[in-house]
């Protein structure tokens, strides 16, 4: 799958190598894959150990692994297609599908978040005995669980709200959660090699390795019947590389760029230095003045990590076939920064844009808002604005009407920018949300002035 345009040197490559091949061995994983994707494609891919053990047999970038809670994200995914289409809303509460139940008053966007407040896991001992609930066992043993935190307290992993959301996802589509996933997002991404069951030729297994005695055993499989949504499904280097480039650009025949910025918006921290939080389905991760977004994974005998910078629009996902004592979203980080860092892509040639229409043209260059320069520009042909000399996030304007404006994306979002014109017809002073906007600089006091 590697694509000539997204080859990187040889050095850099070299470093990926070295970067596996320490984890594999200091891991002590039976297998470690990882792959990494940059311009839509997969860059590299690597591969140490075996797959599975007896008979030997190596892994490939088509080998099947479980990827785990990595799964949450697809869910996560489907219940944001369902809200582009009108179908729900993210502040529906359950009652609108569980209205017996003692937690119906829990909204889709706490539960996607992990800021509901429910219980970790499914009611039941389900990691002792790996025996998953059906469906009906899994909503009667819901009146059994804790609501352990108020909403929005703070973030709180739960299993349990990710197999409820996968019931939102199987009564408002009519199919089964893998039916939906594999139409809505397998098919379309080309996904071919994801699944609830993998193929056995292509399957790796899963093992624990012993701490002291340096043995690996395999590890039973994990098949997770109606709680799947939060972690069922199998997948590759190769697809998840295909998944990672989605994360990074957006196929709009999935899911918009805009709903997958929301997902990738911050909803709740996850700790109290600020450096991991949680958007609508996804991890968000800083790494220095880095962010990223992507998840963990982890299931008997599986560890999983996925690491997505969308600035630059490259990824790396990493698998291990250790129960324990590997750390795939590290090493997902390290490949990534290497190739950021070290290879970092060219882009696309700049060219000029195309005149833009005079509603545009009137507004183009300086502004003053509040004594700060604000510079009115043309992005590929939509208006934007940026605060001169300040980290403020830059905004895209959409044109409502002839003098309004409303912010698509970045600075107030949602808000409006009305523009107000002289007697010749030509702007003369903006609005933005009730700001006054002037072409030179004024204080507050010299507004004031004029007004009287």
């Amino acid at each position: 799958m590697t694509d000539e345009h997204a080859r990187l040197t040889p050095d850099v490559a070299r470093r990926l190598d070295h970067a596996l091949a320490s984890a594999q061995r200091d891991w002590g994983a039976p297998a470690v894959s990882a792959g990494v994707v940059r311009d839509g494609s997969l860059a590299w891919s690597g591969h140490r150990g075996l797959a599975v053990l007896e008979p030997a047999r190596a892994a490939d970038d088509r080998t099947a692994f479980m990827i785990g809670s990595v799964t949450k994200t697809f869910t996560a995914v489907l219940v944001m297609q369902l809200r582009d289409e009108g179908r729900l809303a993210l502040t529906d509460r359950l009652s609108r599908w569980l209205p017996e139940s003692r937690h119906s008053t829990l909204t889709l966007r706490d539960l996607l978040a992990h800021a509901s407040g429910l219980q970790r896991e499914p009611v039941g001992r389900i990691w002792e005995s790996l025996e998953a609930p059906d469906m009906e066992a899994l909503l009667a043993g819901l009146e059994q669980a804790e609501a352990v935190l108020e909403p929005q307290t703070a973030w709180h992993y739960s299993n349990l709200a990710y197999g409820l959301l996968g019931r939102v996802v199987e009564v408002e589509t009519g199919q089964g959660w893998q039916e939906a996933v594999t139409a809505r997002i397998l098919e379309p991404l080309g996904m071919r090699g994801t699944s609830l069951d993998p193929d056995p030729a292509r399957a790796a297994t899963g093992y624990f390795v012993h701490p002291y005695a340096r043995t690996a055993v395999a590890e039973p499989r994990f098949r997770l019947g109606a709680t799947a949504p939060l972690g069922g499904l199998w997948s590759s280097v190769a697809d998840m590389a295909r998944y990672a480039a989605f994360l990074a650009r957006p196929d709009e025949a999935v899911l918009s760029p805009t709903t997958l910025d929301e997902m990738c918006r911050t909803v709740i921290m996850r700790d109290d230095a600020w450096q991991s939080g949680h958007g609508l389905g996804l991890m968000v991760l800083r790494h220095g003045e880095r962010t990223v977004v992507g998840h963990s994974g982890g299931m008997p005998g599986f560890v999983t990590g996925l690491q997505v910078d969308r600035r630059s629009g490259a990824g790396a996902v990493v698998f291990a076939t250790s129960t324990s004592g590997s750390d795939p979203m590290a090493l997902a980080w390290e490949l990534l920064e290497t190739v950021v860092e070290g290879d970092p892509a060219v882009g696309e040639a700049w060219v000029p844009e195309a005149a833009p229409p005079s509603h545009v043209a009137e507004l183009l260059g300086p502004w003053w808002m509040e004594g700060s320069e604000v510079v009115f520009e043309v992005r590929e042909g939509e208006l934007w604005s940026r605060f001169a000399g300040r980290t403020t996030a830059d905004a895209r304007w959409e044109r409502l009407d002839a003098d309004t404006w409303r912010s698509a994306e970045g600075y107030e979002q949602g808000e409006r920018l009305e523009v107000e014109r002289d007697a010749a017809g030509l702007p003369e002073r903006l609005y933005l949300a009730t700001y006054a906007v002037t072409r030179d600089p004024r204080g507050f006091g010299q507004l004031l002035r004029e007004e009287r």
